[in-house]
């Protein structure tokens, strides 16, 4: 999630140009890779869920968890044309925005100053952040009952409970993300000039961290231990596989009797089933690696450091991610590449009693 100290590092920032590569050609450099991830981000989210919308056989528990595609996208939507637009505020104008921490970081320690942009722009990239390892989560989960039990799947994984528990997820995870926010007044949001990015900065009291400035570890606490929870079921659910594998490969090879049980295994999991699986093993790890700088950064403001070009490599990685989902599906899920297939079809299509 989205935490930086910059007011509570207990240091003077060095001077802006001299902390961050922030020369006309960088500052350029930086806008065209954002607008650049802005599109990558919004065209394939929108290609993923226009697939869901109007592909029926999209329309299970599987793909309603797919509405991580929602989240992402409002990263792409909201969170990263900010950060295009204050970078380019910055470029033509002589003085800084407001809410810029560069400029004016003073205004943030009057509790009475105006409601800055940043106080909607951070939270929604924290909770989407959020939604999207609970997804996966849940993801996981609904995976591991079709590799487990895949007689009982259709009746312990309904549209009605998978559409309550990513309700639950939304609720929980932007709840968690106005945490700091919530049960401590000693927090505000800012635009980093180091993330380039709008994050949590503690108040400082007499050139000191708060005494809850600990409260920002939930973030990175949730996280892991959510993608932990990911990982101990992906490692139940791979092992079932691959002991359904090398029975299936034994009985090829004649050297176990399949005892009348339908090839050895009465409860076999589909190779629909065991390939899903292993996509959402795919998004497990690309999230973790995507994540982990994000925790190590977290970790180290707390503490007091102030990693300005190690920020902006963790936030926008993390940002990175929101466009990756898609092509992981188009490279492994075959209904979704026949749903886009099947939707660029459509559009090509002539109209209904016109010649081609």
């Amino acid at each position: 999630a989205t935490a930086q100290t910059g007011h509570g590092s207990g240091q003077s920032l060095p001077p802006l140009c001299t902390l961050c590569c922030c020369g006309m050609l960088n500052r350029t450099l930086a806008v065209a890779f954002m607008v650049s991830l802005a599109f990558a981000i919004v065209v394939g989210n929108v290609v993923t869920l226009t697939v869901f919308v109007q592909t029926r056989q999209s329309r299970t528990p599987q793909g309603y968890l797919k509405s991580l595609a929602i989240a992402d996208m409002m990263v792409g939507v909201v969170v990263v044309p900010f950060s295009v637009f204050t970078e380019i505020s910055l470029m033509v104008t002589s003085a800084p925005p407001l809410w810029y921490q560069g400029g004016t970081s003073a205004s943030f320690s009057d509790m009475e100053s105006p409601w800055q942009p940043c106080m909607l722009i951070g939270p929604v990239f924290a909770g989407c952040t959020f939604v999207s390892i609970s997804t996966i989560f849940l993801m996981t989960l609904e995976r591991s009952v079709a590799i487990l039990w895949p007689l009982h799947k259709d009746a312990l994984v309904t549209r009605r409970r998978t559409l309550l528990l990513i309700l639950l997820s939304w609720a929980a995870s932007f709840l968690l993300a106005l945490t700091p926010l919530i049960f401590s007044s000693n927090f505000t949001l800012e635009y980093n000039e180091c993330s380039r990015m709008c994050n949590y900065a503690p108040l400082l009291f007499g050139g000191r961290l708060p005494p809850d400035a600990n409260i920002l570890l939930l973030f990175p606490a949730f996280d892991f231990t959510l993608l932990g929870g990911t990982l101990a079921v992906n490692v139940v659910s791979f092992t079932s596989i691959r002991r359904y594998t090398q029975k299936r490969k034994l009985l090829s090879e004649g050297s176990l009797s399949d005892g009348g049980g339908g090839g050895g295994c009465s409860h076999r999991p589909s190779f629909s089933d065991i390939k899903a699986a292993k996509t959402i093993g795919i998004l497990t790890f690309a999230f973790t690696a995507s994540f982990s700088p994000i925790a190590v950064f977290v970790l180290g403001n707390v503490v007091g450091y102030t990693w300005c070009n190690f920020s902006f490599l963790a936030f926008w990685i993390l940002t990175g991610n929101s466009c990756c989902n898609v092509i992981i599906y188009s490279v492994r899920d075959h209904r979704f590449r026949k749903g886009v297939t099947l939707l660029f079809q459509r559009e090509q299509s002539p109209p209904h009693g016109e010649k081609t």
